[in-house]
């Protein structure tokens, strides 16, 4: 039995999705009914978080073994006296999991509550705090250090600073607020810092705030196997040709043991610095970063000199990983995807330009396409 509700779509991308869903050769290998159930499975699985918490060891810096120890002390720590194991995936040496506890059914409403956006929600569903920014609305009379209950604006219908709400939310779990409602609201600068310390979250999973961050590195499963598969080799030159915010640049470069280069490039310079800092933080030098329009990647005249940016020559890299721009659909949790049926189908024309950039760029190598989340949810 679901917990949440299902993931709730607008009227034509579900009527969409259905469609595809039930297509015909499905419907012949499993038959209309079984069909129909694994769809609906699906949709209730996407609104709940995954059974584990999964990241990836900075093996540039330390062992597996060295880190999984920290790890398990530090989890430890935050459920004080709740052992939770840190376990090593069964094939992907560099990968450690942590099971998450929950849906936590007995846990106590409090009167005073806190209402967050969708996005918060999620997050908090994974192992985070509550940050201001991320709290729409609080009861009348919170004060710092209450106990209060934290709910989810799904819908996103609740207005900023309302005392009250009585539209659909979801319950999230438990905290202690770490601010007033005076000075959340009424502060005459933004805030940023902690909201709501959450102590009985309905999924019980640990927070990676400043937690080993130059040794870990969160990242969801698929995303990580998509750089074992590519399996990039130390002195070879790789381009990540979508590469921000840079969880699989910075496992390429790992993979590769800082030998080699690694060429980073994303259009939009915020993103571009994002996969500077993480490269940073991870303290891995093979790494170069261009902000520079996939598309365009490919040069139609012959290049002169040594310029080692993009545009780029035909052959010039031993191997590419693409992971394309894509409709984000299959990430989890997600209560309510918003996206219109137009931007859900107006990836695939830009997927399928950038796969023809890849293959121009050099034809020959051993490419590796992420297919993992693509605009067809199933897929993830």
């Amino acid at each position: 039995m679901s917990f949440f509700p299902k993931i709730s779509f607008q009227c034509e991308v579900e009527q969409y999705l259905t469609k595809v869903f039930r297509n015909n050769e499905l419907v012949t290998a499993l038959g209309t009914q079984e069909a129909e159930c694994k769809y609906q499975s699906l949709l209730s699985r996407l609104s709940h978080p995954p059974s584990f918490t999964t990241v990836r060891v900075n093996t540039h810096l330390a062992s597996v073994k060295h880190v999984k120890k920290l790890l398990f002390e530090e989890i430890q720590k935050q459920f004080k006296g709740l052992c939770v194991p840190v376990l090593e995936h069964p094939k992907l040496q560099d990968i450690l999991l942590i099971p998450v506890i929950g849906p936590r059914r007995d846990l106590k409403k409090h009167a005073s509550e806190v209402i967050v956006g969708a996005h918060c929600g999620y997050a908090v569903l994974r192992g985070a705090h509550v940050y201001v920014p991320g709290i729409i609305s609080t009861s009348r009379f919170m004060k710092a250090g209450d106990l209060v209950s934290v709910y989810s604006d799904i819908e996103g219908k609740c207005r900023r600073g309302a005392k009250e709400f009585e539209g659909v939310k979801v319950f999230l779990g438990n905290g202690i607020s770490e601010l007033s409602r005076s000075e959340i609201f009424s502060s005459s600068c933004p805030l940023n810092g902690m909201g709501i310390r959450m102590i009985e979250p309905v999924y019980l999973s640990p927070s990676f705030d400043n937690v080993l961050p130059s040794h870990l590195f969160l990242q969801n499963l698929p995303s990580v196997v998509v750089s074992h598969i590519l399996n990039p080799q130390p002195g070879e030159r790789i381009l990540d040709m979508c590469a921000a915010p840079g969880g699989k640049t910075t496992h390429l470069a790992a993979l590769m043991h800082d030998q080699g280069e690694v060429i980073a490039m994303d259009k939009t310079a915020n993103k571009v610095k994002k996969i500077k800092q993480n490269a940073e933080l991870l303290r891995l030098n093979c790494i170069k970063t261009f902000c520079y329009d996939g598309t365009k990647a490919l040069s139609v005249e012959k290049r002169e000199g040594e310029q080692e940016g993009p545009p780029f020559s035909p052959e010039s890299f031993d191997r590419i990983l693409l992971d394309a721009p894509c409709s984000g659909m299959g990430q989890r949790p997600n209560m309510a995807y918003s996206s219109t049926l137009k931007e859900v189908t107006s990836y695939q024309p830009l997927q399928r330009k950038l796969f023809t950039v890849v293959f121009k760029v050099n034809h020959s190598l051993k490419s590796n396409i992420d297919t993992t989340s693509m605009p067809n949810m199933w897929n993830s």
